[in-house]
């Protein structure tokens, strides 16, 4: 079933955010807080801090309506800033693969700082862009099992 989800990205307060999102709306996590530590190490990939690798790498929190939060840290080592702009996502979970990719090809055209559709380890076609009026969208697809 599709959705659409809101991320927010932190200097490394994602946690404590989420914590307090959590006390707001009195509901809890669906499923753990992923770590950076837990992302599998690419031959190339950045060597992380022992702060870093228990940074947040991903979680989420039901908030109103059926709408969904999610956060991750960002990281100085891999040059992360952040900035409006960047700082928050509209994340959208179409129902195929053909969708994401009209979905990615409509706002993407005119846009900039975009990651092309591509597999990702989580087991999703995965992708972002900075449309041509500055609102970041990611694309997250997930084939039924």
């Amino acid at each position: 079933m599709a959705r659409v989800s809101t991320y927010l990205n932190f200097m490394g307060t994602t946690e404590e955010a989420f914590d307090f999102y959590r006390t707001v709306f009195g509901t809890e996590y669906l499923g753990p807080i992923q770590r950076m530590k837990d992302v599998p190490a690419g031959p190339d990939g950045p060597t992380l801090s022992e702060a870093e690798q228990e940074r947040v790498m991903h979680v989420e929190l039901p908030i109103l309506g059926e709408h969904v939060i999610m956060g991750t840290d960002m990281l100085e080592s891999m040059n992360h800033e952040l900035k409006i702009g960047n700082n928050t996502t509209i994340n959208l979970e179409p129902d195929s693969r053909e969708e994401t990719q009209r979905l990615f090809d409509a706002l993407s055209e005119g846009s900039s700082d975009c990651a092309p559709l591509m597999d990702m380890f989580w087991g999703a076609t995965w992708g972002t862009c900075l449309d041509r009026f500055g609102v970041r969208w990611m694309f997250n697809y997930t084939a039924a099992p």
